[in-house]
């Protein structure tokens, strides 16, 4: 049986865990396209396929014949047959705890034109929910276009998994820096009644019960504070530079009306985009506190 390939002292495990990995990574944004008709009712083959690609690269995108439809069931459905039952409701979100991430909606309900996935400027490289309690942490992210933007709105993804590799061949003590409980802090954010939000100290690598690796980053420079010391600094600076590479399996693309992502919240950016009134972005983000299922039930690769 392998070891903890996430372990330092476990170089064996890792190197073994390593060659596997970058084995099978995808390498162009086909390789994790699965065509489905309906993603409320997929077929054993269609759901087959999705968790197949998502256990070798943490990510599938998906087509489907729900161009025109709006139904925000699609995301909550979909999400219900890979294992997703544990939505993150947050104040930013519908009473359904799923998120319409639009413009015109922004511009509708003022509360959310401060922050920019609600705005058409780009968003720098992320996971999702980084600055979350522990016991809220995203793991799961479904992310389903019903309209694009006119022009601009496309994503950069990258297996967080394959992060981690070019991280620690770099420098291990960098995953060492990085997996500190107090390697990035989000600061308090307060409202009219107070500290709506206490500040959010958490380490950017962390291995969950069940050994799968989670990464909490944000390549945002305002409402983030590193850990001060000299090696976390550098770990930051090499995962910056890193993430500002092309690698060989950074994969690019945009959702189109009826496509969407489902991933264990891999690292990915937008960039800006224009509208206009016959193509107003609209897609429905639904964060969960699960992964998704395994396939088949067995340790991650």
């Amino acid at each position: 049986m392998m070891g903890n390939p996430f372990d330092l002292d476990d170089s064996a495990s890792y190197r073994q865990w390593r060659e596997r990995k970058l084995d099978v990574a995808p390498r162009r944004i086909e390789d994790i396209l699965v065509a489905l008709d309906d993603p409320r009712a997929l077929t054993a083959t269609e759901l087959d396929a999705l968790l197949q690609r998502c256990s070798v690269a943490n990510m599938a995108i998906y087509t489907s014949n729900t161009v025109a439809d709006a139904d925000k069931e699609i995301p909550r459905r979909l999400g219900n047959q890979l294992g997703l039952f544990r939505l993150d409701s947050h104040w930013l979100t519908d009473d359904d705890a799923i998120s319409p991430i639009s413009v015109k909606g922004a511009e509708e309900r003022g509360e959310r034109r401060e922050f920019i996935p609600y705005t058409d400027k780009p968003i720098r490289w992320h996971t999702d929910g980084y600055y979350n309690l522990p016991e809220r942490t995203v793991r799961g992210l479904i992310l389903h276009c019903v309209q694009s933007a006119a022009t601009g709105g496309e994503n950069q993804l990258l297996d967080h998994e394959l992060a981690y590799i070019l991280l620690r061949d770099e420098n291990p003590d960098h995953i060492r820096a990085l997996s500190r409980p107090d390697a990035m802090i989000i600061p308090a954010r307060s409202d009219e009644n107070g500290v709506a939000r206490a500040a959010q100290p958490g380490p950017v690598f962390s291995v969950d019960g069940a050994g799968f690796l989670h990464m909490r980053y944000t390549a945002r420079t305002i409402s983030i504070e590193w850990r001060s010391d000299a090696a976390t600094q550098a770990a930051v600076a090499a995962l910056v530079r890193i993430l500002a590479t092309t690698t060989p399996w950074t994969l690019r693309g945009r959702l189109e009306p009826g496509m969407g992502l489902v991933c264990n919240n891999v690292l990915h950016d937008r960039s800006g985009f224009t509208e206009t009134p016959e193509h107003r972005r609209l897609l429905y983000r639904a964060r969960y506190h699960e992964r998704i299922a395994v396939w088949p039930a067995r340790a991650p690769i």
